[in-house]
């Protein structure tokens, strides 16, 4: 096998396809009857979400290159056909959305069994139609807004993922067609109406408005009326030129993303094909992009309503995170910090560590100045506050803001623009380059000295998040590492290139090199008769250069276990190739968002956490971060009771076959979750 081609095309896994095999992960979930029923309502509004993103991320760049020529590089699997990727694309997703409405009938039963009932207007009585006839005309009604489809009137502008009324109307023996758009988002999707049995009772936006539709066309003969969606391209590209900043370049994407070429249309089962091609037609969609789906086929994310109200019974039970004794609220969390290194791992623990951490650094006289990356910070203003505080208290504030964090970008200019006006430095880091890193660093005068307190971490400084996705956090005051963390802010604020770090590994400068020199010299341990293992767990693993090496390494025979959530286009188990790799992937209760890194370099381990996955866009479009842990007792505790506990996971895991499925991982002794142990065994990593 030394002569094999380790990038031939058919050693990888589309990216496309390993990506909706995720969703059908995520699926899975929410069918799982073992898990309460509101998360499982919530998972299936997650796989949602997830195909809108697909197709308004993904799909577009696939048409465009179907456009352009039939072969062309996709990833790892260079040289696709890419007419009979979309095929088997439409094929997959076709599977999904049947997935999505048989689960959605499952759970809408369950659902009316436990009291939270969604009905079909026809099926209510009599007094509840009456106060619906009320809620539309003093609700509804006002909102509306017809749009006919004539020599007269120009087709509509409709606008992504909104949700729609296709009329058709026979006026003097002639059909005239019109489109109503659903006030979703003003109003909720599901209106609650009054019980006459313990429990909710809801009707959905869309029925109240079809069912009084005629009272938009009155005297006229409304024949046909039909849901449909149209999903259009968002993956917009931010260009800068002379005579722009980058702040207004991203405004300027962001306007452009509502008005992108529409990629996919769903519409109603039942929409009879004429209508379906004339609004196609107008779309200027193929007829392979117009979906049909019962209308539990477009739910959209609007089934977070449900998924949100307040029955705890139905839903996962909560428990208190744990806080070591060291950062109670009566102990000086500087103090806690300079005595040794911390890892927390997030929600088992709380991120208000991390918020106390800043506040108390905005209060505290001693602290000179405070830097922070920033790239999804969520509505809580926990974060904004302290950084405002910091700077009205005179202390030196920076902070680096990313504003093409993808459907954040709103969100981050208006709060960069409310930091500059309280004089925070406001930097936006390398033009050509998006700032992943999760990077805090206070600087305190102890004694005439500056120490330097440091934070990274694998996830965003965002407290609701926090609550949602797992993900590590690491606190110190190493000189080192502090130095490192002040060079790289450094290079962000100043001129980003190439430096010295003794610890970091840096993307795009360094980061990959490193990976796989690390993954190369395990290979040439085992070779010399050394100890060598590798173990992985990341959200994606797509570079084909990480991923030949992997392959090289598990042909010398070195074992390899990797625990990807997402993405992941490398296939194990392929005869005298990856035999020795393993591959797992979590979906449960929080989403699984840590990236760890481990070598084994033959007896003496190295672990690095961080930011990046593996994949092209952090290793060569981001600024990424791993960091090590220098500490070898803590290395050992969060090896054994943090990333072999989800490398033992057979109840949650799935494993990746050669042929890209996933099936359930083999259950070998008792049945263990690992999320569920973290639970039951919070704050164990810290010995």
């Amino acid at each position: 096998m030394e002569d094999t081609d380790l990038f031939d095309h058919s050693l990888y896994i589309n990216r496309e396809l390993s990506w909706l095999e995720f969703n059908r992960r995520c699926l899975a979930e929410a069918g799982d009857p073992n898990v309460p029923l509101l998360e499982r309502v919530k998972f299936l509004a997650i796989a949602y979400g997830n195909m809108d993103e697909f197709f308004m991320i993904r799909v577009p760049g696939l048409l465009q290159k179907e456009e352009s020529s039939s072969l062309i590089a996709i990833g790892p699997d260079v040289y696709r056909d890419t007419k009979a990727l979309m095929n088997e694309i439409n094929v997959s997703v076709d599977g999904l959305v049947d997935g999505y409405e048989a689960c959605w009938g499952k759970l809408r039963e369950e659902l009316a069994d436990n009291g939270i009932r969604i009905h079909d207007i026809i099926s209510i009585s009599d007094g509840q139609k009456a106060w619906v006839e009320e809620y539309y005309r003093e609700r509804v009604h006002p909102l509306l807004t017809p749009l006919a489809l004539d020599i007269s009137h120009p087709f509509p502008f409709i606008s992504s993922n909104s949700l729609n009324v296709a009329v058709r109307i026979n006026n003097k023996g002639e059909s005239v067609y019109a489109r109503v758009k659903v006030p979703v988002g003003i109003l909720p999707r599901f209106v609650r109406i009054p019980s006459e049995a313990p429990g909710m009772d809801f009707v959905q936006l869309e029925d109240i408005v079809r069912s009084d539709i005629s009272q938009l066309f009155p005297g006229m003969n409304v024949a046909e009326a039909y849901i449909f969606r149209v999903t259009r391209n968002a993956d917009v590209k931010v260009t800068i030129d002379e005579a722009c900043d980058l702040m207004s370049a991203v405004e300027t994407s962001i306007d452009s993303r509502d008005i992108g070429f529409p990629v996919r249309m769903m519409v109603e089962e039942g929409m009879p094909g004429e209508m379906a091609a004339l609004f196609g037609r107008n779309l200027k969609l193929r007829d392979n992009q117009i979906h049909k789906a019962s209308l539990g086929g477009m739910l959209l994310t609007d089934l977070w309503q449900i998924a949100s109200l307040d029955v705890p019974e139905l839903k996962e039970r909560p428990f208190t995170p744990y806080v070591p004794p060291e950062f109670g609220e009566d102990r000086c969390i500087f103090d806690s910090i300079r005595e040794r290194d911390w890892i927390f791992f997030h929600p088992y623990e709380p991120f208000d560590i991390i918020v106390r951490f800043l506040n108390e650094a905005a209060d505290d006289r001693d602290v000179q100045s405070i830097k922070i990356c920033l790239y999804r910070i969520g509505k809580d203003r926990s974060i904004i506050n302290a950084l405002r505080r910091a700077r009205e208290k005179g202390k030196n504030v920076s902070v680096l803001m990313e504003l093409r964090a993808k459907f954040d970008e709103t969100n981050n200019i208006y709060l960069a623009r409310e930091l500059e006006k309280i004089g925070v430095h406001m930097v936006y880091g390398p033009v050509d380059l998006k700032v992943h890193s999760k990077l805090l660093q206070v600087v305190r005068l102890e004694k005439d000295k500056l120490v330097r307190y440091t934070h990274m971490s694998s996830g965003n400084y965002n407290t609701s998040t926090a609550k949602q996705y797992s993900d590590m956090s690491f606190l110190t005051a190493d000189k080192e590492m502090g130095e490192d963390v002040g060079e790289l802010f450094n290079a962000l604020t100043g001129v980003f290139g190439p430096r010295d770090y003794k610890h970091l590994l840096v993307a795009p400068t360094a980061l990959k090199k490193a990976l796989i020199a690390k993954i190369r010299r395990e290979a040439e341990n085992l070779s010399a008769g050394k100890k060598a293992y590798i173990a992985m767990k990341s959200n994606g693993l797509v570079d084909s250069d990480v991923i030949a090496e992997l392959y090289k390494a598990s042909m010398a025979g070195v074992k390899i276990d990797l625990n990807i959530r997402g993405l992941c286009c490398l296939r194990p188990g392929l005869e005298g190739i990856s035999e020795n790799i393993r591959v797992t992937s979590i979906v449960d209760r929080f989403l699984e968002h840590s990236r760890i890194y481990y070598f084994e370099n033959d007896g003496t381990p190295e672990m690095y956490m961080g930011s990046s996955d593996i994949m092209p866009r952090n290793l060569v479009a981001r600024v990424e971060v791993l960091f090590p842990i220098l500490d070898k007792k803590m290395l050992r505790l969060v090896k054994k009771n943090i990333l072999d506990v989800h490398l033992k996971d057979n109840m949650k895991a799935k494993c990746l076959m050669p042929d890209g499925r996933y099936v359930p991982v083999k259950k070998r002794g008792k049945k263990f979750r690992s999320q569920k142990w973290f639970v039951e065994n919070r704050g164990k990593w810290h010995g």
